[in-house]
């Protein structure tokens, strides 16, 4: 945001989030959690064992984040024969990584966001042993998507750090953004699996990278 004399100014966080909702994204992973949560109180069933979902999912989120990073947003373009495979994700990411503080190319595309809904009720239906757990299953990914979403955009505004772990999060993306591309994958933790999986160095320890703005420009855009 600017003010009256032409300046960036700070973003508050009540702006933030009326941007936030002009987006598609938060509205289908938002409205799909809500479909699914009064689904599960019509199916009721509910058993201790429903605990163990959130759980298992607030352990996990954090590394299938990184995994996502690494290997599908960071993914570099290969040829098979004729065959160029350079996924939708990975070339969205490639344009946010150039233009950072475009809004439109910080959320999830359209298209994977659909398909995130589609494979969280197949896997609901599929590897859940009753129904009611399964839609305990969809709920929390959904919820855990849209709060992804929004620790995304909002360290890509212009709105200030005011606690110490949303000011780490914010350090820690900014890293990757401005710093190296090839630490900090973490978004919605302080830093959670990249300390685990050795992703999370000393900044002052780590060379400015010449292509964290253009992903794999030094090797060429197709090996």
């Amino acid at each position: 945001m600017t003010d009256r004399t032409g300046n960036r100014r700070g973003t508050t966080l009540a702006e933030a989030a009326r941007e936030f909702w002009r987006h598609p994204s938060p509205w289908l992973l938002g409205g799909g959690a809500l479909v699914a949560a009064a689904a599960r109180v019509a199916v009721g069933d509910w058993q201790p064992t429903d605990t163990l979902v959130p759980v298992a999912v607030a352990a996990a989120f954090p590394f299938f984040e990184w995994m996502i990073h690494v290997f599908i947003l960071h993914w570099r373009p290969r040829r098979l024969g004729s065959l160029t495979v350079d996924p939708l994700l990975a070339r969205k990411h490639r344009e946010h990584h150039i233009a950072p503080r475009d809004v439109g190319l910080v959320f999830i595309p359209l298209q994977s966001v659909i398909g995130a809904l589609a494979s969280a009720t197949l896997i609901a239906l599929l590897a859940f042993p009753r129904t009611g757990m399964g839609l305990t299953f969809v709920v929390t990914i959904l919820a855990f998507g849209l709060v992804y979403e929004w620790c995304h955009y909002l360290i890509h505004t212009d709105y200030k750090p005011k606690s110490t772990v949303y000011r780490i999060m914010w350090r820690d993306h900014r890293l990757h953004h401005f710093k190296n591309e090839h630490y900090w994958f973490g978004v919605t933790t302080p830093g959670t699996a990249d300390r685990v999986l050795r992703t999370y160095p000393d900044p002052a320890s780590v060379p400015t990278s010449p292509t964290a703005k253009n992903l794999h420009a030094a090797a060429g855009a197709v090996p």
